[in-house]
């Protein structure tokens, strides 16, 4: 009986969960949410003034629905392959998946059992080893097969980040601001993620050309002792038209000492003086830290963290799951026809 109310009440708060979900997306930024007194306060409200404690949160919750999503695209998929060869989806994936794994050799579970902190003898767990390395087999098998599936057939998510407005003030960008994607990176050059992505981002402008811009936003994170000056530093060259070289060149040699600052500004052939006086003066401090408030009234706490199209994304994130989401805002109806226009207006 209590097995069964736990269970009851689980499906109960599963069930008030997607209700609170699915009345959060159908208000509009007009909606009232709440009334105290005389005084309303609207979803807009709700949105510019708390969205700090907002953006993460839904964040969390796409990421979440992207992993449901794709397992039951991967679902879809099997069924579809199936029904069209009328055969069950156990049955298919016994023929493509079950039937190609092989069993590794006594010599392969040694190897994997020297690599178990266990003091148990191999005999012991030998059935263990087989049946893991059975499943870790079975599991990339089938992965590839699905591979296969989505290659023929067309799959299309139009699943997208939760999104917001960012203020592209004080950003320094590369490409029009009016180009149908524009991504925004907060971003912190002693940030090894950040150092990592900066090549892919680069190779993403220079494959989508005009029809993506990028633009830099300033967020040094307290635990990295250089990340302040580096920004500074910057944006001192950005004072004398090298803001990307510089960008680009600290990205890449990761040597952020002041000193090592000044003698890759002199390698960009930068006027010295001018520069080691904006950097030694602190004259870009304010704009880096207007950038560093901004990105906490966005609600970040780490790097990089991106914009595409206001479409919030953070974490380690590699080249493909950016070209993704910007492929998915390209294909959107407004971002086509803007394109459609400008080849037309390109041509004439």
């Amino acid at each position: 009986m209590q097995v069964s109310k736990a269970i009851l009440g689980f499906g109960l708060g599963v069930t008030l969960a997607l209700l609170a979900t699915g009345s959060a997306v159908a208000q509009t930024g007009t909606d009232v949410v709440a009334e105290i007194g005389a005084v309303k306060l609207t979803m807009s409200d709700l949105e510019q003034q708390e969205s700090a404690k907002l953006l993460q949160a839904r964040y969390d919750f796409y990421q979440a629905e992207s992993k449901a999503l794709e397992d039951l695209i991967d679902k879809t998929l099997l069924q579809q392959k199936a029904k069209s060869e009328n055969l069950t989806v156990d049955q298919l994936l016994d023929r493509e998946v079950k039937s190609q794994v092989k069993d590794p050799t006594e010599d392969q579970m040694r190897v994997y059992y020297e690599g178990l902190e266990t003091e148990q003898p191999y005999e012991t767990v030998r059935g263990k080893i087989l049946e893991k390395i059975r499943a870790l087999r079975t599991s990339k098998v089938r992965v590839a097969y699905i591979k296969t599936l989505r290659a023929e057939s067309s799959v299309s998510v139009t699943l997208a980040p939760p999104s917001t407005a960012v203020d592209l003030e004080n950003a320094d960008m590369l490409g029009s601001k009016d180009a149908p994607v524009v991504l925004v990176e907060f971003a912190d050059y002693e940030c090894p993620y950040c150092q990592k992505v900066a090549p892919e981002i680069k190779k993403l402008k220079d494959e989508f050309g005009g029809k993506l811009a990028v633009a830099y936003k300033d967020f040094p994170l307290p635990m990295h002792a250089h990340a302040e000056k580096a920004a500074e530093a910057v944006r001192c060259a950005g004072k004398q038209g090298q803001f990307w070289a510089f960008h680009d060149e600290l990205f890449s040699s990761k040597e952020l000492d002041v000193d090592q600052l000044k003698v890759q500004a002199r390698a960009l052939k930068l006027d010295s003086a001018a520069f080691d006086t904006c950097l030694d003066a602190g004259e870009t401090a304010a704009a880096v830290q207007r950038d560093r408030e901004q990105g906490l009234r966005l609600g970040l706490s780490g790097t990089p963290s991106f914009f595409i199209n206001g479409h919030f994304l953070s974490g380690a994130l590699d080249y493909a799951t950016l070209r993704k989401v910007i492929d998915q805002q390209l294909a959107q109806p407004m971002n086509q026809a803007a394109i459609t226009a400008k080849k037309g207006g390109d041509s004439e």
